[in-house]
């Protein structure tokens, strides 16, 4: 495995175990915030940006379902410059608990805070020194997104691929056809030794998954 430019820390919402992300290149520079999710992960996440002495730039999202979404507004009051990247066919999802699923789990979720940029698949986007790819990752949710650096290493999976399993299709606007062909066309296309930072569970890699994800045979 090559060394990584890119700096992950993870924060665990102990609810839901879903991993919110921070990621910089080095100590004191910019990072972004990946799908922060609900008390006590934001505070987690500040943690973290204190350690390092980052300077929080975006909030990026890779699908918009409540554990996911629900530590926005929190990184918002602490940080009110921050911007917010949303996958564009979801953006709506973020003052609707129907469609980010926070109604089923008895918390009706509005996030009230502006969305700065609506991601595709196919953007390029920019961190410090490091370039990043917007991978189409839909399946889960049908605007689900994948954030790849090449030269790091890194990717940054969402709810799409976890370690031996992929992400649930049973939700409203979930495709299992969909899900799977986007792992193998944009994810399993990656080199071999690309970490794998999924929204739960441990890291893996690519090639971990393309020679033993039962899913995927």
């Amino acid at each position: 495995m090559v060394p990584s430019s890119v700096r992950v820390e993870t924060a665990v919402d102990p609810f839901f175990g879903e991993n919110a992300h921070v990621l910089f290149e080095r100590p004191g520079g910019r990072c972004w915030i990946v799908d922060p999710s609900f008390d006590p992960q934001p505070r987690d996440i500040a943690a973290i940006v204190a350690e390092h002495a980052l300077v929080p730039a975006a909030i990026l999202v890779t699908h918009c379902h409540g554990d996911h979404i629900g530590g926005i507004d929190a990184i918002r009051q602490r940080w009110p410059e921050v911007e917010l990247y949303v996958p564009a066919v979801e953006v709506d999802w973020l003052g609707d608990p129907v469609k980010n699923l926070s109604a089923g789990f008895g918390i009706s979720l509005r996030i009230a805070a502006p969305v700065s940029r609506a991601i595709r698949p196919g953007d390029a986007l920019q961190l410090d020194g490091l370039a990043w790819q917007v991978l189409d990752a839909s399946g889960h949710s049908p605007g689900s997104v994948a954030y790849y650096c090449p030269a790091g290493r890194v990717l940054i999976a969402g709810d799409a691929l976890f370690a031996g399993s992929i992400g649930r299709t049973d939700f409203p606007g979930s495709d299992q056809g969909r899900l799977l062909g986007n792992i193998r066309t944009n994810l399993l296309s990656l080199p071999d030794d690309v970490v794998v930072h999924a929204g739960h569970g441990p890291n893996t890699t690519i090639g971990q998954e393309r020679r033993g994800n039962p899913f995927l045979r």
